[in-house]
């Protein structure tokens, strides 16, 4: 933890090593490729298992939904409420098309929020892309006892989050979460 003042350690110590990750794959293209061939080309939600795994997580399911509310709701309800996941990484569906509802959908079933996610994501990304990380919607936050972070679906926005906020600080805001 270079570059950490000696107290992050100590305010780290207990917190969850292994995490079980379920990914959400929010496309209508992807969810009809899937549909129809069982299988699918998705860049980002690999990207995420590659990722999440070099960490020695495990992802426990990649799941492909359109983009409507009503199935992006059932879908946090269902792998929220299982024992065996401890976040939900949403991915794609946080545009600002018509069709971008994500954040419509996870936005109000959160418990709590994590403001200072979606601020810090949309910094690295102007650092990497300039002026149009205005258009992130990037959102995290905590429904039940289950972390969720909420991506762009680009490679590029998948490989800042997890490489600079989520993965290296997923099990500690888990411990908190989970601190009653």
């Amino acid at each position: 933890m270079t570059g950490q003042p000696p107290t992050a350690s100590l305010h780290k110590k207990d917190m969850p090593i292994q995490l079980r990750i379920c990914v959400i794959v929010v496309s209508d293209s992807r969810y009809d490729q899937f549909t129809a061939s069982g299988e699918t080309d998705d860049v980002s939600g690999n990207l995420i298992k590659m990722l999440a795994e070099e960490y020695k997580h495990s992802v426990v399911k990649i799941v492909y939904v359109p983009d409507e509310i009503s199935y992006i709701k059932d879908i946090l309800k269902q792998y929220g409420n299982k024992d065996d996941v401890d976040l939900l990484i949403f991915s794609g569906g946080t545009g600002l098309t018509t069709r971008d509802v994500t954040i419509e959908a996870i936005s109000p079933l959160l418990k709590k929020t994590l403001p200072g996610f979606g601020e810090l994501f949309r910094k690295l990304s102007f650092d990497e892309i300039g002026s149009a990380a205005i258009l992130s919607r990037a959102l995290a936050g905590v429904f039940m006892n289950k972390v969720i972070f909420c991506l762009p679906g680009s490679p590029n926005a998948v490989k800042i989050a997890m490489q600079r906020l989520i993965l290296p600080e997923a099990g500690h805001i888990l411990k908190h979460v989970r601190d009653h």
